[in-house]
């Protein structure tokens, strides 16, 4: 009877710690958060193609189906990714306007009408700008106003000349007396707004209503520079372009858009309507493309070949920039999120990111383009880890579902290949099949420590930090929840088993093969209690805290708990509170946020005791008022999970939504932008002026960098972010039908960038 009762008793412990085990695979997320899921509509992504020119661009303007460029007053078509010298078109082309549902050219010979495949003269004078008012195109010279009647221009001054606002020269019965004609000019743009007729003078606006030349009727606001360059009608707006910002007129009242209020660059130089209700922008410094939403800004390299901005065209979902270094074509396709993670998987094979397992940033070697043997093959690998895990978990996807075993295996593998159960290397080389050569620099500058495998065919690197281990934990222990079965789940839990008892075994160090401590692996007191590590003690101490809670959580060996509550008797758990450094400059470490996120991401999907998860929710509450500034979905997505409260996820999809399609890493330069204030609601607590997208930064809060075109960063970080609200359910899947709003087709183009992999094969582990 007792053995039975004993048996009893031992199935419903052995019971519980599977369900608890069970359980914790997906966090619970509070009932009365207060996010809201965000649906995954319909939007609209950029492309870019690119032409270099060896001469500025002056001028650009569409016909709705051809795009025609301004290159030495002569005029060309673009065709793909060339120009073509326009036959048959005018020499001296100053500018292209459209108007009246046609493209025309103004020269210095006159103004050329494109009409039938053909460049048609209208008119001799030298034009300057044309519009439609009140259904009928006008255009103006530098000193009259004049409109087209049966084919020609005529001017529309008044037979007994231009009346004036100087209420000095106004007659009792309402005539005027003129010491000297009044003569409008000299004329910039001319624009319709309203009924009237606007003309924009050097530093003025003036308002003609058919008789009066009114410089006298804006009752409030002045122009933010006499320096003005450009106007544009813009519903119940006229907007003025100068080299200290925007103004617009509405009404009587004229107001100023500066930096201050969202502007990037204030030194603007020309204005045109968008497609969708939106303006763009050319500045002295890259395009504006202003929504009603925000702003959006294309800079040089990573979007435009140049600086300046001379012209802008726009078409139906098309964009065409004129820069002093070349043109940027922008196409504008319907895309769903969903679909943009399809476009990224495609893209990680179509370049040739993958690798036995592992995932590589690409480098331009020469004329091609090779895989990067990096310092930190296994972090880069369990974000991609991560991603297939949670996409299995939503889509029970058989691709997915390999792609998750594959890369786990070769995580493992990283560890296996040491011989030392529980120390792992930071990457695997060939020197049979890998392009790339072995790094001779290590972590923190020092020298790389390489070993070589006994048949001669690997060389791992070691001096293993602190970084690898804890995506290990946060990659390998998704898999363990939400992928593996059988064999693959007992090895999973082993792996990780094997790196926290190692660990523990030396005395909360990593030591390398030489017995020494790695120059990253420490989580021991004598490290973190100290001056010399004193800056880490709270992320190191959280990321010890979570190897032993993570490890008990595969294994329900108590050892791990000992470990666990001698590291709180240390007051690591207290540590955490203020692991995120914002003071001295040199502790911040943007790289340090991932980690520490990873493990929040962990621990607190298997912490059950109530005062450790208070104290580490703290901790996520005190981290991510600081970095909500970012908008980065890996943050906000994180802080919603765990706490339940709102997390801004409406900005975290605007966040994906901004990701480009292109994952060259260009240059990009920010820091002389006007804009340079933290945006209203948010503070700066590490000191950035302000926070930058993925369309304008390599990272939230890095003004200026980039390679150079010369490195191809795999897309894994969308792709983990994307599935993870999937999984979480902050992004509802898409409620379109059409595949080609969810899904891209198979890759049409063969490798883009790096060769297969041919050299040996991974061995096999279990």
């Amino acid at each position: 009877m007792k053995k039975k009762v004993r048996n009893f008793v031992v199935s419903s412990l052995l019971a519980s710690f599977f369900f608890l085990r069970l359980s914790a695979a997906k966090a619970d997320i509070p009932e009365d958060k207060c996010w809201n899921p965000q649906p995954d509509a319909v939007y609209l992504q950029e492309t870019a193609d690119r032409i270099m020119t060896g001469q500025p661009v002056t001028g650009i303007g569409t016909d709705g189906t051809s795009c025609y460029a301004i290159l030495g007053g002569s005029l060309y078509i673009i065709d793909g990714s060339s120009l073509k010298e326009e036959k048959g078109s005018p020499d001296g082309v100053r500018r292209l306007v459209s108007a009246g549902g046609s493209l025309w050219a103004l020269a210095t010979g006159g103004v050329y009408r494109h009409l039938s495949g053909m460049w048609q003269k209208t008119d001799n004078r030298e034009f300057v700008d044309l519009c439609v008012h009140n259904g009928i195109v006008h255009g103006a010279t530098r000193d009259d106003i004049l409109k087209l009647e049966n084919g020609r221009f005529v001017s529309v001054k008044p037979a007994g000349g231009y009346n004036s606002s100087d209420v000095t020269v106004m007659m009792e019965d309402g005539t005027q007396v003129h010491a000297e004609p009044v003569r409008p000019g000299p004329i910039l743009r001319i624009a319709s707004h309203t009924g009237c007729l606007y003309i924009l003078e050097p530093g003025r606006l003036v308002q003609f209503d058919g008789l009066m030349l009114n410089r006298d009727f804006i009752d409030w606001g002045t122009l933010p520079s006499k320096q003005t360059k450009d106007m544009i009608n813009a519903g119940s707006r006229l907007f003025v372009a100068t080299e200290k910002g925007l103004a617009f007129l509405r009404g009587a009242s004229l107001s100023s858009v500066r930096g201050v209020n969202g502007l990037p660059v204030e030194n603007t130089t020309c204005l045109t309507q968008g497609f969708e209700d939106d303006l763009w922008i050319g500045t002295t410094r890259g395009a504006v493309r202003m929504l009603r939403s925000g702003w959006q800004y294309f800079g040089k390299d990573l979007w435009l070949p140049g600086d300046h901005v001379n012209a802008i065209a726009t078409g139906d979902k098309t964009v065409c920039i004129a820069t002093d270094k070349g043109i940027t074509r922008l196409r504008y396709e319907p895309y769903t999120l969903l679909k943009k993670a399809s476009f990224f998987e495609r893209h990680m094979e179509e370049w040739g990111h993958k690798r036995l397992g592992f995932i590589h940033m690409l480098s331009r070697k020469g004329d091609k383009w090779i895989r990067k043997i990096s310092d930190n093959d296994g972090g880069n690998t369990a974000t991609y880890l991560a991603a297939m895990c949670y996409k299995y978990a939503v889509t029970k996807d058989e691709t997915a579902g390999k792609e998750a075993v594959e890369s786990f295996k070769a995580m493992m593998w990283l560890e296996r290949i040491t011989g030392t159960d529980g120390f792992f290397a930071r990457a695997i080389w060939s020197p049979e099949g890998d392009d790339d050569e072995m790094d001779k620099e290590g972590s923190g500058g020092l020298p790389a420590k390489w070993y070589r495998t006994k048949d001669g065919k690997w060389y791992w690197k070691g001096d293993t930090s602190s970084d690898e281990v804890t995506s290990h934990f946060y990659a390998v222990s998704l898999f363990y929840d939400l992928v593996a079965e059988g064999k693959d789940k007992e090895a999973a839990g082993k792996h990780l088993e094997r790196i926290a008892s190692f660990i523990l075994k030396n005395g909360w160090m990593l030591k390398d093969m030489d017995g020494k401590p790695t120059r990253w692996g420490h989580w021991e007191p004598e490290y973190l209690l100290r001056p010399y590590g004193y800056t880490d003690r709270g992320l190191n101490g959280l990321e010890a805290l979570n190897f032993m809670e993570t490890a008990f959580h595969v294994t329900g060996d108590n050892k791990f708990i000992k470990g666990k509550d001698v590291l709180i008797s240390w007051g690591y758990d207290e540590n955490t509170i203020r692991q995120k450094n914002v003071f001295p400059p040199e502790a911040i470490a943007p790289w340090d946020d991932n980690l520490a996120f990873e493990s929040y991401n962990t621990i607190l999907r298997y912490a059950t005791d109530p005062g450790l998860r208070s104290i580490l929710l703290r901790s996520l509450e005190r981290t991510w008022e600081i970095k909500r500034i970012d908008h980065n979905p890996w943050y906000n997505f994180t802080y919603g999970l765990f706490t339940g409260n709102d997390c801004e996820p409406d900005q975290a999809v605007k966040y994906l939504k901004d990701y480009r399609l292109d994952c060259t890493e260009y240059n990009f330069s920010n820091s002389e932008r006007d804009d340079l204030y933290p945006e209203p609601g948010y503070t700066s607590y590490e000191g950035s002026p302000r926070t930058f997208s993925p369309g304008e930064s390599g990272a939230p809060s890095q003004s200026d960098g980039g390679h150079n075109g010369l490195t191809v960063k795999e897309p894994t970080d969308f792709l983990r972010d994307y599935w993870m609200a999937r999984y979480y359910g902050f992004i509802l899947p898409p409620v379109v039908s059409d595949p080609d709003l969810t899904s891209v087709k198979p890759g049409t183009y063969g490798n883009q960038g790096a060769n297969p992999y041919t050299g040996p094969l991974r061995p096999v582990l279990y």
